[in-house]
């Protein structure tokens, strides 16, 4: 293990959960200095660790549902101890040391659900205990002596015990919030000390054998009880003393024999649970509709009917679980459909009818359960205005405006939904009260925009003045370009030249002192500076001239000019191999040393190589090139190592990943295993594992490869016997046999998931129970399971997590996570990756928040990176919708709405196109058709197509036609006469450019057909060879139209007349043994769409309405076989007669043939 140093500041930790039966409790824990508390629940220790002797700083120590049979050992040596908690084990009297209650700080005592039948001896000299749970034991009594001392508790618990009385002593638990006592034969016991607990809050005596005879009289003192269970005891009636608590929030009268409840209910103005289940109740009092704060009402397996549940019910405003089941409710009022916060609506095994209407208005309910109501008939859902699904309004009068009907007939339509809609109306109202307001606010920001403009506009006409140098003895003088010409000439003076366009550039303000000397360029002489790591450094003159060949420089040469003042000439000197970066800052920071010394030279460029002549001459031409150079400032990018690692797959609903060794011995016939060996993924195949599981492991190392390995990663496939030799490379050989190896038994280890806390000066890890639903913040489903608990919404992006799964050990570090938590994080993994027993190959995985590998996702639930679908969008907007968080969204929403037209799913069926109106629309398409060509794909190039094959398609081939139409040219009157009424000279000018128009143009189309089974290579083909080719033959006057089978274009069928047959399989396909094929001659929508498609030869497929053509072939070679034409007997007759003409078409005379 790795010595981090950061166990002396773990103040708290959670190791529930491990196994530490055996002895493999972790001696680490010494090392633990500062430790506040610990928890070692369900770890299977069967006597106390000696290591907790180190811990003297302890205060909390938790070893609940353990083996424990004694508490003996170091606890009487943790001076600062102040609660144990050793509940769920196997202790007995003698197993509990005296000496722990002279421990001064005891205060939680938790015993409960052991072996114990008398209390702990020494118990009352713990004084300052405040938590005392002895709660599912054998005790038998409780001894006087204990509450004379022990009067500081606030919790005490004796439920599930063998208790008979309670010690009158009991009064002197004045500071005494909860009491349970459940369970105890307390049948003698008056509890006439109840009364004295006035601080009691929470009172527990379900099944204790309470009358109305054996409670207190009244309980007026207990101010603050708000919580009573009495279930499971013997009361005919509410006992008077509850009517006065009128703190009371929670109410349990379950189990017992109460027949009706008073109309002193109403004094429970708090109450939020009232449970009174299982009693005679035949009616509920009126009164209990004021108990306006009751969320909760339980009234299973009474005697209630329709008349027993009072009608002003829905006053219950907050009311959001009902249950009456197994009662005799014909109805329910309807007032109940008033509670609009109701979940839960319990009516099973009931006389039900029916249900109000409005319950279909509960918007909030989540169960509604309503089985065992024989002769229940559901209220008919009402209409939907408002209802629209995928941007499509399903609205009557919407889609008869949508399909052209009359606007009497779209209002009658939305006159049944005519009625007011009064949370409308408040809208309305709400609206115009606010209206003032926004007037208000209209009017200041238009104020605002005014004087913003006004504002622009002054400093626009203050940058339209230029200045003007002034005259002699004028100075300051301004004249504008408004100014007249002879105040203009009097400002202007001849022998004043203008600025030079260079000194009006202002030098950046900028620091170079970091950089560059106070000294430089002040003494005549030479400066070399070399750039290092993105700065520039200063070369000693003893290396002056001599250039590395992957470095940049920069040189200042400082001499005097003939005025004797100071002047600079600046070069930058770039290496052959130098990087991009030092090139980009030789050119920068030489333009800094200029602004920096106030140069009015330029920077010179110089290269290897091709240095200048005055470049030479700085150095007496004698420079000198060296190889090599200093590194890159820039990060080098380095290939990403990848940990071979070997996993066995297993799940069947939920495919998860368990790390093995990485050694052949560990594969098993019965399982599938994953192999990551970086860019090379295998996938091996055991030779008992099913194919489901092999499904799966494909699926994910695919998901591994897409998201961890970008796409680079190779997945191999392999089966138990068929091994590359790669693959038993990585696993370090092949082993003699591959034998069974994981356990029948084999249990995976449950998933543990730590928060790693960050305090001053300290550290916690304390476990999330994610079984429990209080851990979770969104309310889980009712069917998950408490092992399947373990959802993605438990990591908090603030926060860093530690996920132990015995074999891995995962952090989730989340994006606004702090660094030192991080740093601390990182730390504790590996100190608890080595301080439990685990195996050799385990590891510590790290995983940023949204780019978690793909077996850390594999641990949680329903995990997966499912991209979300709107199907009203196209896929782009719903992958950029992140992006528009700051963006109007509203313009973008409405560009990218899909909008549906339905008319035709609410119009009746078109007819048919008669016969003679198509055969003239085919004639006059044909008329314009001047011509034909035909192509076929053949391989990788598209062929022609000989004319004896026009009309028959084959269903994995790709087709071209190029067409060529004759189209008349239109005239535009209008324009001649618009020409005709102008001058003289404009009818001249037309009359000189009037060019005589050709009475008719052409135009190309080019269809492309593909086969159903055909791949779209053709389709891909054809755009990169044949469309160039049409393109430059026919500019601006090409059309391309691509079809698939069975959609054809009905212009392109017109071609064909009613001929077109589409074969299965190639059309040049290799020879195999004939079979006999079947041909199905369809119509569709009129003789335009008329196909002779080829079907699976089967007589099931014979209809009497249809014809059919059958070839079966013969191998002799004089007769090839016989062609039938089936005629159905309801078949229409021009049918019948095109069947025998394309049957005539498609076989030749060496067919016999039968009609």
């Amino acid at each position: 293990m790795a010595a981090t140093g950061v166990l002396p500041f773990v103040r708290g930790v959670d190791l529930s959960g491990n196994d530490f039966k055996g002895g493999y409790f972790p001696e680490h824990v010494k090392a633990m200095s500062s430790l506040r508390w610990l928890k070692l629940n369900r770890t299977g220790l069967c006597y106390l660790p000696e290591e907790l002797a180190a811990l003297q700083k302890l205060e909390h120590l938790s070893v609940s549902h353990n083996n424990l049979t004694t508490l003996h050992g170091e606890l009487s040596g943790l001076p600062c101890l102040r609660a144990i908690v050793a509940r769920a084990n196997s202790l007995k009297n003698s197993g509990v040391p005296d000496d722990i209650f002279q421990l001064d700080d005891l205060s939680v005592l938790d015993l409960s659900y052991n072996q114990l039948t008398e209390c702990p001896r020494e118990l009352e000299n713990a004084k300052n205990m405040l938590v005392l749970n002895l709660g599912h034991n054998s005790i038998e009594a409780i001894p006087n002596q204990l509450f004379i001392n022990l009067t500081d508790l606030l919790y005490l618990d004796l439920s599930n015990n063998k208790l008979e009385s309670l010690p009158p002593q009991m009064r002197r638990l004045v500071h005494l919030q909860t009491l349970i006592l459940n369970d105890n034969p307390l049948l003698h016991a008056q509890l006439r000390q109840l009364p004295a607990l006035t601080a009691l809050q929470t009172l527990h005596l379900r099944n204790t054998q309470r009358t109305q005879s054996n409670l207190p009289t009244s309980l007026e003192g207990l101010a603050n009880l708000a919580d009573v269970d009495l279930s499971c005891n013997d009361l005919s009636r509410v006992p008077e003393c509850l009517y006065t608590l009128g703190s009371l929030r929670r109410l349990n009268l379950s189990s017992n024999q109460i027949a009706e409840l008073s109309l002193c209910i109403d004094q429970w103005v708090q109450l939020e649970t009232l449970n009174l289940s299982r009693n005679q109740l035949t009616s509920l009092p009126s009164a209990i509709c004021k108990l306006t704060k009751l969320k909760k009402l339980y009234l299973n397996s009474n005697k209630l009917d329709f008349d027993g549940i009072p009608s002003g019910i829905g006053k219950l405003a907050s009311l959001e679980e009902f249950m009456a089941a197994n009662n005799n409710l014909e109805l329910i009022p309807e007032s109940l459909c008033r509670c609009t916060k109701l979940r839960k609506l319990v009516l099973n095994k009931n006389r039900l009818v029916t249900l109000p209407e409005a319950i279909h208005f509960l918007t909030e309910v989540e169960v509604l359960d309503v089985r065992e109501n024989p002769n229940l008939v559901m209220p008919p859902k009402p209409a939907d205005r408002a209802a629209e699904w995928y941007n499509i309004d399903f609205s009557l009068q919407n889609q008869l405006r949508l399909a052209g009907a009359s606007p009497a007939t779209v209002a009658a339509a939305a006159a049944g939904n005519g009625t007011k809609d009064p949370l409308a109306r408040k809208m309305r109202l709400r609206r115009r009260k606010d209206s003032a307001q926004d007037d208000q606010a209209k009017q200041v920001l238009k104020g605002m925009s005014d004087v913003a403009q006004e504002k622009n506009k002054k400093i626009e006409v203050r940058r339209g003045r230029r200045r003007v140098p002034a005259p002699p003895g004028v100075p300051g003088s301004m004249v504008t370009p408004s100014s007249s010409p002879q105040e203009s000439g009097e400002a202007k003076a001849p022998d004043l030249k203008a600025r030079r366009w260079d000194q009006g550039l202002e030098k950046p303000q900028l620091d170079y002192s970091e950089f560059f000397s106070e000294d430089v360029g002040q003494l005549p002489g030479l400066c070399v500076w070399q750039i290092e790591n993105f700065v520039p450094t200063l070369v000693d003159e003893a290396f002056h001239g001599k250039f590395y060949e992957a470095d940049c420089y920069i040189v200042l040469k400082t001499f005097l000019d003939e005025n004797g003042s100071l002047n600079w000439e600046i070069y930058y000197w770039i290496g052959q191999e130098a990087t991009l970066d030092k090139k980009a800052c030789s050119a920068i920071h030489a333009v800094n040393l200029r602004n920096y010394l106030g140069a009015e030279c330029r920077s010179v460029r110089e290269e290897m190589g091709d240095e200048s002549d005055e470049f030479l001459q700085v150095f007496d031409n004698d420079i000198s090139y060296i190889e090599g150079g200093t590194a890159s400032g820039f990060f080098t990018v380095e290939d990403t190592q990848y940990v071979t690692r070997l996993y066995r797959v297993y799940g069947k609903k939920n495919v998860k990943l368990e790390p093995v060794a990485l050694k052949g011995t560990s594969l098993d016939p019965r399982f599938v295993f994953l192999l990551d060996h970086g860019l090379d993924l295998f996938v091996w195949r055991g030779s008992q594992a099913t194919l489901s599981s092999t499904t799966k492991a494909r699926l994910f190392a695919e998901k591994i490869n897409k998201n961890e390995r970008k796409g680079k990663a190779e997945i191999t496939l392999l089966s138990q016997g068929q091994e590359t030799p790669e693959f038993w490379e990585v696993l370090g050989g092949q082993p003699e046999e591959i034998r069974p190896c994981v356990p029948d038994d084999f249990q995976p280890h449950k998933p543990k998931l730590y928060k790693v806390g960050l305090g001053l000066g300290y550290l916690e890890l304390p476990q999330i129970n994610y079984k429990l639903s209080v851990e979770h913040k969104k309310r889980l489903k009712a069917d998950l399971l408490p092992e399947m608990r373990l959802l993605q919404s438990l990591l908090d992006t603030k926060n860093v997590y530690i996920l132990d799964c015995w074999s891995d050990v995962f952090i989730w570090i989340g994006r606004k996570s702090s660094r030192l938590v991080r740093a601390a994080a990182l730390k504790l993994s590996q100190e608890l990756c080595g301080m439990l027993h685990r195996p050799r190959h385990a590891m510590v995985t790290r995983n940023l928040e949204g780019t978690e590998c793909q077996v850390f996702k594999s641990k949680f639930k329903n995990w997966d990176d499912v991209l979300r679908v709107d199907y009203t969008r196209n896929a782009e907007t719903v992958l950029q919708d992140g992006g528009l968080a700051g963006k109007v969204r509203k313009d973008a929403e409405k560009k990218d709405q899909m909008k549906a037209d339905l008319t035709a799913l609410f119009l009746p069926r078109q007819p048919p196109m008669p016969l003679s109106e198509a055969e003239q629309l085919m004639e006059e398409w044909n008329e314009d058709l001047d011509g034909m060509e035909g192509f076929v794909l053949e391989g990788k190039k598209f062929a022609r197509l000989p004319e004896e094959e026009f009309g028959h398609f084959h269903t994995h081939d790709c087709y071209v036609f190029l067409c060529r139409y004759w189209v008349p040219v239109e005239y535009e009157e209008e324009e001649e006469k618009k020409k005709k009424g102008d001058g003289k000279g404009e009818e001249e000018g037309e009359e000189e450019d009037e060019e005589k128009q050709p009475e008719e143009d052409f135009q190309c189309i080019v269809y492309f057909w593909q086969g159903r089974e055909a791949s779209n290579m053709g389709w891909l083909t054809f755009t990169f060879s044949l469309q160039k080719k049409f393109e430059s033959l026919f500019p601006g006057k090409l059309e391309v139209v691509r079809m698939t089978q069975q959609q054809e274009n009905p212009k392109f069928l017109s071609h064909f007349k009613r001929r077109f047959v589409i074969h299965r399989g190639k059309r040049k396909e290799k020879a195999s043994p004939p079979q006999p094929s079947l041909y199905h001659i369809r119509t569709n929508g009129g003789a335009l769409c008329t196909r002779c498609i080829q079907i699976n030869t089967d007589a099931g497929l014979l209809n009497s309405e249809f014809c059919f053509i059958l070839k079966v072939p013969f191998e002799s070679t004089d007769n090839q076989g016989i062609v039938y034409t089936w005629v159905g007997r309801a078949a229409d007759p021009d049918e019948a007669k095109l069947a025998e003409d394309i049957m005539n078409q498609m076989f030749d005379d060496s067919y016999s043939k039968q009609v």
